[in-house]
């Protein structure tokens, strides 16, 4: 007679809970022996993959315990854990300081500046450049548009001072002995922002045809073919074949962009910051440097670091439901 399985249960003389805790080992240990075969089988590729690994998880996800210095009247002379905790007093202090809304109108126009004007430059560099036949000439262009990319802000800050300064730059001695009168490019507020923007556009936006190039070359030729069959010419082909083949390249970079909204560079800023444009140049970067190292307060800089965290967070998270809702992949 067959056994039923109650019967056969009672027959090894073990309770039900303990065989479930065995099949759970015996599972954890094929999940372990094809890790480790994985592991065996692609071991050149984690060690290419290691130094990557080993910045995130050192520069990343090590200093993520140093945010309860948020929650800490911190001092160094006491160290992390005998410093006094003060709860959400420092919260309390930077959303009820008059100069919040300052740096967050600051911080934000500049990046949304950045998101307008910047990002889509090098998208129209890569399918410029992606026109180019002459392969001689493109490679001579991308070189030119990728070096200053390799100049620190220090050296751009300092060309846009020779060539805009309203005393001794050349573009307003230009202005002047031509009978006109010089214009004060540096310092009028209302055209600062504008004016980061377009340095940055200038340093970064040939770099960043890198990864748009890359997609572009991934674009399956046929579809040209039947394009140039249809009858469709150059642009055509552009908004039909071309930009479709990239949208999710294009989707999730905007998606990252936005989880730096609040990254607007402090080194820059910083070089370009004078009196005249104080009250716009003003922003989250500059203001913990300010505060959180030259006074020493560590714990309320952690708490602006926190909040632009959140934020980056916040609109990660729903660019992503976003694109997801329209069809698209997003980013996970």
């Amino acid at each position: 007679m067959e056994q039923t399985g109650a019967e056969a249960i009672r027959g090894t003389g073990k309770q039900p809970s303990s065989l479930r805790t065995e099949g759970m080992k015996r599972k954890e240990r094929g999940v372990l022996q094809e890790w480790a075969v994985a592991i065996k089988r692609d071991k050149w590729l984690y060690v290419l993959a290691a130094p990557g690994l080993l910045f995130f998880l050192i520069f990343k996800y090590f200093p993520i315990w140093g945010l309860a210095l948020a929650f800490k009247d911190y001092s160094p002379w006491s160290g992390f854990w005998a410093s006094d905790w003060v709860g959400f007093k420092y919260f309390q202090e930077f959303f009820s300081n008059p100069d919040f809304w300052m740096l967050f109108r600051n911080t934000m126009g500049i990046s949304f500046m950045n998101i307008i004007f910047f990002f889509p430059m090098p998208i129209v560099l890569a399918l410029l450049l992606n026109e180019v036949r002459g392969m001689l000439f493109k490679r001579f262009v991308q070189t030119v548009v990728y070096l200053p990319h390799f100049l620190s802000w220090v050296v751009i800050v300092g060309i846009c001072y020779l060539l805009f300064s309203q005393g001794t730059g050349v573009v307003n001695q230009l202005i002047t002995e031509s009978g006109g009168k010089s214009i004060p490019f540096l310092t009028d507020p209302s055209s600062f922002w504008l004016m980061l923007t377009a340095q940055s556009i200038w340093k970064e936006a040939g770099w960043g045809t890198i990864i748009f190039l890359a997609a572009l070359t991934g674009i399956n030729q046929e579809l040209y073919e039947a394009a140039q069959i249809d009858g469709a010419n150059r642009w055509k082909q552009m908004l039909n074949v071309t930009l479709p083949g990239i949208r999710s390249t294009i989707i999730v970079l905007f998606i990252l962009r936005l989880g730096q909204v609040m990254e607007v560079g402090f080194e820059q800023i910083y070089l370009m910051a004078s009196a005249p444009v104080s009250h716009v140049a003003d922003v989250f970067d500059t203001y913990v440097y300010r505060v959180g190292i030259l006074n020493g307060r560590f714990g309320y800089a952690t708490v602006v670091g926190v909040f632009k965290s959140v934020v980056g967070l916040i609109l990660v998270v729903g660019g992503n439901r976003l694109a997801k809702r329209f069809g698209e992949e997003g980013l996970y």
